[in-house]
């Protein structure tokens, strides 16, 4: 069979990929489940190791899978999401850093009050325990629970938690650069738990009050900072 240039052949890799995600799913496996090793999913497809890292490469840049060293192969945060992290995005800039904080202060301060009304003990108990990973120091070791996503949970929408985390996920980068910022650990800290304090409550004007606050804060940090000249 011939293909023209738009429709190539899938390639191993990704057939591979494709193999390792219907795994994933034909076992029920959901975020933070383990995976077998590459060693192994070399032995199930009779391939060669490399071409099984290849795959699982691509399914981590999208975050599908993750990493973790000395310990193994996990589903990612991303899993069912349908909008995707492209691996090959240009450098970051202070415009595509704001350009985040501004599509999260369009949307972060609503669902913190929807958050405030809809909040259920399960929920709370998450929340309570990101608040949590405003303390570990940016480049630190990967908190399991992100705050702002845990927020969009206690929502009671799915829908609101996962485009929270494909926007993170799509803007990582742009993310890990907002805390290198934003860098005072004691009071992202503090201002988590206020919000936490104000769902707690139900109160969802001082909820969707305090978020956009956070929010602010960290923009006027971004704004303030010096970012390198692009070539």
């Amino acid at each position: 069979m011939s293909y023209s240039a738009a429709e190539l052949p899938p390639s191993l890799s990704d057939r591979l990929t494709e193999s390792i995600l219907g795994i994933i799913r034909d076992g029920g496996l959901g975020p933070g489940d383990a995976i077998p090793s590459a060693r192994e999913l070399a032995k199930r497809f009779a391939i060669t190791t490399p071409t099984v890292r290849e795959a699982l490469r691509k399914l981590e840049a999208t975050g599908a899978v993750e990493f973790r060293h000395g310990s193994g192969t996990y589903v990612g945060p991303t899993i069912n999401n349908v909008v995707l992290a492209n691996p090959h995005r240009p450098p970051i800039t202070k415009q595509s850093v704001l350009q985040l904080i501004s599509a999260r202060l369009v949307i972060e301060p609503a669902i913190a009050a929807q958050s405030a009304t809809a909040r259920q003990p399960a929920n709370l108990e998450r929340l309570e325990a990101a608040v949590t990973n405003a303390l570990i120091p940016p480049g630190g070791p990967t908190f399991a629970l992100n705050f702002h996503i845990e927020l969009a949970a206690a929502s009671g929408n799915p829908l609101l938690q996962e485009v929270l985390a494909s926007l993170l996920k799509v803007r990582v980068r742009e993310q890990q650069q907002i805390r290198a910022l934003y860098d005072n650990r004691r009071r992202d800290h503090e201002e988590h738990q206020a919000i936490v304090e104000a769902v707690k409550a139900q109160d969802a004007e001082r909820a969707e009050r305090l978020t956009r606050e956070h929010l602010d804060n960290i923009r006027n940090a971004v704004q303030a900072a010096t970012f390198p000249e692009l070539p």
